[in-house]
């Protein structure tokens, strides 16, 4: 019966959102029933000709009660409302374990890149089992990333980056939609989660043309527009050094601090006036315009790289993967193709992340 309501569960959210919904449709269904009861029953004992005693209802009746009944709802309200928004509010931080994958959407169809380059189109293949990280971003319009059987919908707005993550428990192909009218061919908007074991997954991600994963395509992107110029530690603009920003408390003009995730890396791009550095003047230009969403992704992920390695040396070259510290393993196991990506206590292969 509920099957042919709704998309079978295949995700660990899912799972949370259902029980919620459920609990809600049942106390919303009992409340109808008990108003129901009530309605029907006070029209037929106080009928046009009834023998019923009317009059002044009782104190008791009309103050206590009422006062009870009342506060009882409020305060059923609040648990819910704290029940409910606490379990969504939990599921909006992944796991720092958590695969990343980039994902732009465009009239009418979705990009989505993983951490090793590989590229799909109105496709996203993921392994069961492992929590992914979803860093979306639009290149025209607002859309929404909907996948049914995974109870999760998220705005994808251009010019801004939205992220969160799922986890599959379940294999299979699960339908993906645009769930926000974006023009024309809105209905059009459609692709599919393929769900692999975690063994089948890494066979499938290691068969895939691979490019540079977004840290060396930022890499890239660093050099050819500009930025190793002002950033690099040997350069002579007074410029910050971007080697180990990602994640520290940046201080900034007028004793205001920032924590330096995405979000305040893309600003800064976009918006360099904005949040600027304490101890620097603000001559950045805005690259609004300049740089594409994919070039914008791949430099927040270069700078994300520099986060966890040592201090640059400032040897900034075009051609040289050396810009991205670390070696693959190290920035994300999905940099490792054929590799097993399976977690402490978690069902599929066998392996070990190396």
């Amino acid at each position: 019966m509920l099957s042919a309501l709704m998309p079978s569960a295949a995700s660990t959210q899912a799972a949370r959102t259902d029980l919620t919904f459920f609990i809600l449709l049942a106390l919303a269904a009992a409340i109808l029933l008990l108003v129901l009861t009530l309605v029907i029953a006070f029209a037929i004992k106080f009928r046009r000709g009834s023998k019923a005693e009317r009059g002044e209802m009782p104190s008791l009746v009309s103050r206590e009660f009422e006062i009870g009944w009342t506060a009882a709802t409020l305060f059923v309200f609040i648990f819910l409302f704290w029940w409910a928004g606490s379990a969504q509010l939990s599921a909006l931080v992944p796991p720092k374990d958590a695969l990343e994958v980039h994902v732009v959407a465009k009239q009418w169809m979705w990009q989505t890149q993983h951490a090793n380059g590989a590229r799909e189109i109105n496709e996203l293949h993921i392994p069961v089992g492992v929590p992914v990280r979803l860093v979306m971003t639009s290149q025209d319009v607002i859309h929404s990333f909907f996948m049914p059987a995974f109870r999760m919908k998220k705005d994808v707005l251009p010019g801004r980056t939205t992220e969160t993550w799922v986890e599959a428990n379940k294999t299979g192909v699960f339908h993906l939609f645009c769930a926000e009218f974006c023009g024309t061919d809105h209905s059009r908007m459609i692709g599919r989660i393929v769900v692999l074991p975690q063994d089948e997954y890494g066979r499938w991600l290691s068969a895939q043309p691979e490019g540079d994963d977004l840290a060396h395509q930022g890499a890239r992107v660093f050099v050819a527009r500009g930025c190793a110029g002002c950033h690099a530690p040997s350069s002579k603009v007074h410029a910050p050094n971007l080697a180990g920003l990602y994640g520290r408390m940046v201080q900034l003009a007028g004793g205001r601090t920032a924590v330096a995730d995405d979000a305040y890396i893309r600003d800064s791009i976009l918006q360099p006036r904005r949040d600027i550095a304490a101890g620097y003047e603000p001559i950045m230009p805005s690259f609004s315009g300049v740089l594409s969403e994919g070039e914008i992704q791949s430099l927040v992920a270069y700078i994300r790289s520099l986060g966890s390695g040592p201090e640059s040396d400032g040897s900034y070259h075009e051609t040289s993967h050396s810009l991205v510290p670390g070696s693959p393993p190290e920035r994300s196991p999905a940099m490792t193709p054929g590799v097993s990506l399976s977690r402490p206590g978690s069902s599929g292969s066998q392996g070990t992340q190396p």
